[in-house]
């Protein structure tokens, strides 16, 4: 038996009850799934990039993902996440077939967590996910609030995207 694959299923079949129930007001309600995981890791760092860059490759180390990239861009407020390798594409992919939106990104659960735990930052939230499994990609948009003064920021975060791409501002960890 394909033990990640039970699981993920377990997952996915989780979430889809809950955004049922809840719609879009389920993304709140689990933005503490996977802290757990990198609470228990010690992950270090002094500043926004370093933090989410040892975050990322304790998950690597971990083999939770096989690697990711990731910038910082509008006001300081998005945070944009690439994805590769990770171990709960499948309940990603699921969700979407099942027309479900997906709202929980456990990676960027863990990266929020540390940025609110260990740098103080005011909030953060995931804004969108897409996974590709052809790609084999995910692409994650979170907020990150560093103060109260932060929250209200607006920028075109598509424009956003599009500069970082075009300017190569990815950090990248792992593959």
């Amino acid at each position: 038996m394909d033990t990640l694959a039970y699981y993920n299923d377990l997952m996915a079949r989780m979430e889809e009850l809950f955004f049922h129930e809840l719609s879009d007001c389920a993304g709140w309600k689990t933005e503490f799934i996977g802290v757990d995981f990198i609470q228990s890791a010690a992950v270090q760092g002094d500043s926004r990039d370093e933090l989410i860059r040892n975050s990322l490759q304790a998950m690597v180390d971990a083999g939770l993902i096989r690697g990711a990239a990731f910038a910082v861009a509008g006001h300081d407020i998005l945070l944009t996440l690439k994805v590769r390798g990770c171990q709960h594409m499948r309940k990603e992919v699921k969700l979407k077939a099942r027309g479900i939106k997906l709202y929980n990104c456990i990676i960027a659960n863990m990266l929020n967590d540390q940025l609110i735990e260990k740098l103080g930052y005011t909030t953060t939230y995931v804004a969108a996910i897409d996974a590709d499994e052809d790609d084999g990609l995910c692409q994650v948009k979170v907020a990150i609030y560093e103060t109260p003064e932060k929250i209200g920021c607006v920028s075109d975060w598509s424009e956003e995207c599009r500069k970082i791409d075009e300017e190569d501002r990815w950090i990248r960890v792992g593959a």
